[in-house]
């Protein structure tokens, strides 16, 4: 197979996570005799220190052209200006808008070896299994009109929240799908109470729920998903959520794994290249230390192999490579250990079993 994979490294730590994650890719090339080509394209901060712009048309066009995206972090204090016309996050926001990512997975499952790295009670921890599904291209961030202005000499900022009836109603429908493929659970959050969104959400949640008779729906309002993501985190299979509301949530989830640099995601439209990024920002404070944890992004190209390349074994052998390399004392300093990146994935590395 040659698969062509294009490397959004981005700022701070984004560089180092996204070459370990490479690293385990060419070794599951090298020993399946898959072709990756993996070429370089800059976003966020870079870019802008480049070209004054988050991401550029060329660097999207590459993108489309690919069979994947593996992106690192966006973002860090040196571009971090609110008044600023040109931020790093513009660059994300663009990257999902112009491949039409509309859905962000999260999976959340815990590590029995790192129970005691999460703040949480061990019996809280027990059993958690689920994926956090994102609404990605609608919402506070891409409604209009946005921006600010006065009003009778007072400066008004205005954020629009807004969906189409389309866009809940495919994310609902891929929720429902994984759902089939799980324990036939789903919970979709809202502010229903509130929000004319939200009770439009719901709406198409409940129509979505009635064409699936075999999967088991509830509505939960955000305030109280929110409480029940640390105190009852085992009672969650899949939830669907809008925009903002699952950048909150998820996280706020990585208490569970006891450190964001557990977690990976995936961003998917409706053909045409994914997205995979740890959920993790670009820890400026940490940057050039050699210290992140590589295991979210490493994570990450376990589920570009499962949903952009179709290669189920081989995520599976990555993903079961960092939980053996995690049960035998493997530890980057966030977990309360004292292994740099390149250690840790060479501990995962050795690990590999194909």
């Amino acid at each position: 197979m040659n698969v062509a994979i294009v490397v959004l490294a981005g700022d701070g730590i984004g560089p180092e996570v996204t070459s370990a994650a490479v690293r385990v890719l060419l070794n599951i090339g090298t020993a399946r005799k898959h072709s990756f080509t993996f070429t370089s394209q800059l976003i966020g901060g870079a870019s802008i220190d480049r070209s004054g712009t988050a991401f550029t048309d060329q660097a999207l066009a590459a993108c489309k052209a690919s069979d994947a995206v593996l992106l690192g972090a966006v973002g860090g204090p040196r571009w971090d200006n609110p008044g600023a016309a040109v931020r790093p996050e513009q660059g994300l926001l663009a990257l999902r808008k112009g491949l039409g990512l509309y859905a962000n997975l999260r999976p959340v499952k815990p590590y029995a070896a790192l129970i005691a790295a999460s703040p949480l009670k061990p019996e809280l921890l027990r059993g958690i299994d689920f994926v956090v599904v994102r609404e990605l291209t609608g919402g506070l961030y891409f409604g209009q009109p946005k921006g600010r202005d006065t009003v009778d000499g007072r400066v008004r900022a205005v954020d629009t929240m807004e969906y189409y009836d389309f866009e809940i109603e495919r994310i609902m429908k891929l929720a429902f799908k994984l759902a089939a493929e799980r324990r036939k659970k789903v919970t979709s959050v809202d502010k229903a109470n509130v929000l004319e969104t939200s009770r439009l959400w719901r709406q198409i949640a409940t129509s979505q729920g009635e064409l699936h008779q075999g999967i088991t729906l509830e509505h939960m309002l955000v305030d109280t998903a929110s409480m029940r993501l640390v105190t009852a985190p085992s009672s969650f299979d899949i939830l669907v959520t809008e925009n903002t509301f699952g950048d909150i949530l998820t996280d706020e989830a990585s208490v569970l794994t006891g450190s964001m640099g557990m977690l990976p995601s995936a961003s998917l439209g409706d053909g045409g290249p994914g997205l995979y990024e740890p959920i993790h920002g670009s820890a400026p404070d940490i940057a050039g230390k050699g210290i992140a944890n590589p295991v979210g992004a490493i994570l990450s190209a376990a589920l570009l192999l499962r949903y952009s390349l179709h290669l189920e074994e081989e995520a599976g052998a990555i993903e079961r490579a960092v939980e053996r390399a995690v049960d035998d004392g493997c530890r980057t300093v966030d977990i309360g250990g004292k292994l740099g990146t390149e250690e840790m994935t060479s501990e995962i590395i050795q690990r590999l079993k194909l």
